[in-house]
């Protein structure tokens, strides 16, 4: 079975060549135009004025395209209708589009774009949450509330109480492949776009609209990405919709990439939150009521911000029961480039949240953190044989019978975490190195050490219900060989890899025999983001369908042509048999071809199981929930606030893994980004509202030197209990936050240095740890 194996990625020998095509590397037909955009030099206010002689006087340009010439109007947003193409008048960010250079190469385009004189009526920016909270500017007219029961009277009447705030930044996507997308005009006003996105349907829904046809004149092409994690959700729309109004005005096909600088500067990141709390709890720990507060920095338009804060609410919660909790989110408009998707969709923000908490209680009461953690997590599930053996639980763990839901009212039914939490904290021998580092940390007064353990319970679907759903094609040739295409778009997470495994499963065939070709809005229409962790949940239940469907009929016919029954056919091997006859599958094809049997089908796949109103905050938004939990060791120097992260040690459930090897870099690299989100990378915008940390010489990526010197990462032994694709889990996400241990492990070692609670803001910058640092010595 191709299935359950650790192959390599499809394109890998491609990738690690040069071959690997991306946008930029099509062969584009002779005559291909060049587009830039002319950006705001300020971030609030109205343009007055525009002179654009100089920049249509420029060389090679052929034309320059301002809102008034777009009769279309051009919207990019995937949501709310508010994010026109180029500014209409009123600036709301520094660097938005105002004017489209069309010329012969990119650089007379991007020349051009800096010759344009404009004039403004400059206004004060709304730049920070503060500013926001003092303007009453928001995207809802008050803050959503979701609740459990009595919060305020639970903390009132606590033996315990805590308070606090937590501030965490935003983060840059930094995709190796920048945005970018070339558009082919076609006879009779068709226009072939191939772009960089992880949403192909939306690419095609906005250039229709932009340039005035229905969606089937619009073909989207997208083989692959070179990375995404949700920066190309919504922010490859501006590409595509410029090439295709551009390419629509002159005749010529038009092509268009952002440089690293533009494209940090024009396009969104992940949403900078403030989150507040009150807690009360026991004496061991437990809690008994806490109250959040998020304030969400949303940026200029609304994009996909309500359910990025929706699901930073829905994960407030994480692995702990809380008897009782109210959680309070507003979500912010500001005056910068409009807050995007980002891998995680807000949920990292409120796990965040959530854990600090944890931290705090601990800190309060003198307890090891880990121990708090476990006597909040929810009650161990009733596994049913579909998860590993379980550890021995104290009794208070074992009340699986027990019903216990998130804030949300959706029953955790799944939780596995006690049983990793014992075999990670053996494997790992977190206690004795807990032990070490104290013993370090009381004889070197300079560099100090931390250590902690966080856990992961991440709800796998989109909250938009109707997102969750697939379509396949898939196509049998008469040489057996086969061909299939979906919905879900490859950005190196290897989707078309474990997408193929379940077709080569499917017929019993070796995977060499199965082909997928690029995602393709011609074959597959409809389609959801490849996001929110779903594209194997979906796309491979998708192709299963077909797949299925399409073996069923062969069966049939095979039976009936050796007068047997469907059950005694089957395939395995690159063969097929009939009770004592066997033949090659392409024999079989061939076969099927000639008796005029359809060897072509569509498959379609809906999760189920879901209800969700988001309004009243109550139902089950997810089919189920991914976990995972992390040790991590650091060393820090509390002189400067220089640190190292020492070691690293994971246990992640991946259910019945599809492909451990992709799975494991998933793991790899989704701990990596996290701690990089809330160690180092930090975005800084000036008073004026432009964004200083705009390329790789201001703003720091985790470098193969950050990642931990001792890296261990094992797979969960166990099965989803629901019904995905072949009991696998979705791994896309779920990782990132993983690293949210190796900034508790910081705050961990700043803790050594004094008394006090270090109240460790992210990202923890150098910087950010010696300020701490010298608070918990003063």
């Amino acid at each position: 079975m191709s299935v359950a194996k650790p192959l390599p990625h499809d394109a890998a020998r491609l990738h690690v060549t040069g071959a690997a095509r991306y946008v930029d590397d099509i062969p584009t037909p002779r005559g291909t135009l060049h587009l830039a955009f002319g950006l705001s030099a300020i971030a609030c206010g109205r343009v007055t004025g525009m002179d654009l002689a100089a920049v249509r006087e420029s060389a090679g340009v052929v034309a320059v395209l301002t809102a008034a010439d777009l009769p279309h109007g051009a919207d990019c947003s995937p949501s709310a209708h508010d994010e026109p193409l180029l500014c209409t008048g009123a600036v709301q960010y520094h660097g938005q589009p105002l004017f489209l250079v069309i010329a012969e190469s990119h650089l007379a385009a991007r020349r051009a774009a800096r010759q344009a004189e404009v004039a403004y009526d400059e206004a004060t920016p709304i730049l920070t949450i503060d500013d926001a909270l003092a303007a009453d500017s928001r995207f809802e007219e008050g803050p959503r509330v979701y609740a459990k029961g009595d919060a305020g009277s639970a903390i009132a009447t606590a033996p315990h109480r805590i308070d606090g705030v937590i501030e965490m930044g935003g983060q840059e996507h930094f995709y190796l492949e920048g945005q970018a997308a070339l558009a082919l005009p076609q006879e009779g006003g068709d226009m072939v776009v191939h772009a960089s996105t992880q949403h192909p349907s939306e690419v095609q829904h906005k250039v229709a609209d932009a340039i005035g046809q229905p969606m089937h004149a619009v073909r989207v092409e997208t083989r692959r990405m070179g990375g995404g994690f949700g920066g190309k959700e919504s922010q490859a729309n501006a590409l595509a919709v410029a090439c295709a109004v551009a390419a629509m005005a002159t005749g010529r096909p038009c092509k268009m990439r952002y440089d690293r600088d533009d494209d940090m500067v024009i396009t969104g990141k992940r949403h900078e939150f403030r989150i507040t709390y009150r807690v009360g709890f026991d004496a061991d720990g437990r809690l008994k009521g806490v109250e959040f507060v998020h304030y969400a920095r949303c940026g200029w338009s609304q994009d996909l911000s309500l359910p990025v804060a929706d699901r930073a609410m829905l994960h407030a919660d994480n692995a702990y029961h809380l008897p009782a909790a109210r959680i309070e989110s507003h979500r912010l408009r500001t005056n910068t480039a409009s807050a995007t998707a980002f891998r995680g969709f807000g949920g990292p923000q409120g796990m965040l949240g959530i854990e600090r908490v944890m931290d705090h209680v601990a800190h309060e009461l003198g307890l090891d953190p880990l121990a708090v953690r476990q006597r909040n997590y929810y009650a161990a599930a009733d596994g049913g044989g579909l998860s590993a053996p379980r550890a021995a639980l104290p009794p208070e763990s074992i009340s699986a019978k027990k019903k216990q839901c998130t804030p949300y009212g959706q029953e955790v039914e799944d939780f596995i975490l006690h049983e990793m939490t014992d075999v990670l904290v053996e494997t790992s021998d977190y206690h004795a190195r807990r032990a070490a580092v104290a013993e370090w940390n009381a004889r070197n007064p300079v560099l100090r050490k931390g250590i902690a353990l966080s856990p992961v319970k991440f709800g796998i679907s989109f909250t938009l219900s109707h997102l969750n759903q697939a379509g396949a094609l898939v196509h049998v040739y008469q040489d057996g060989s086969v061909q299939l295409n979906h919905g879900g778009t490859e950005m190196g997470q290897g989707l078309f890899q474990k997408v193929a495994q379940v077709a080569a499963a499917r017929f019993g065939l070796p995977l060499k025999a199965v082909r997928i070709t690029a995602t393709d809005t011609g074959k597959v229409p409809n389609t959801s983001a490849t996001a929110a962790s779903s594209g194997s949940d979906l796309n491979g239940m998708a192709v299963q369908v077909a797949c299925d469907t399409i073996r069923e009929r062969m069966a049939e016919f095979l039976a009936r042509y050796h007068q047997e029954v469907p059950e005694a056919v089957t395939f395995d091997g690159g063969t097929v048999r009939v009770s004592a006859h066997e033949m090659s599958f392409a024999q079989a094809a061939r076969l099927c071809y000639e008796h005029r049997i359809s060897l072509s089908s569509t498959g379609f796949y809906k999760t189920p199981k879901l209800a969700w109103d988001r309004i009243r905050g109550q139902g089950r938004p997810f089919y189920y929930f991914a976990y995972g939990a992390a040790v991590t060791e650091v060393v820090l120097d509390s002189l400067t606030g220089e640190n190292r992260i020492l070691r690293a040690d994971i246990l992640h459930d991946c259910g019945t893994s599809l492909n451990p090897a992709l799975d494991i870099g998933q793991i790899e690299g989704g701990y990596v980004q996290g701690a990089g989100w809330l160690t180092m990378e930090e975005l800084v915008w000036d008073k004026a509202g432009r964004l200083r940390t705009h390329a790789p010489s201001t703003y720091k990526i985790p470098a193969f030197s950050d990642r931990p010197e001792v890296f261990n990462v094992a797979l969960w032994e166990g099965q989803n209990r629901e019904e995905t694709i072949y009991r696998s889990k979705a791994v896309g996400e779920p990782p990132l936050m993983l690293g949210i241990s190796a900034f508790l492990a910081l705050s961990d070692a700043v803790a050594s240095c004094g008394t006090g609670y270090p109240a460790l803001d992210a990202p923890a910058t150098p910087e950010q740890i010696l300020r701490a640092v010298e608070r918990m010595r003063a």
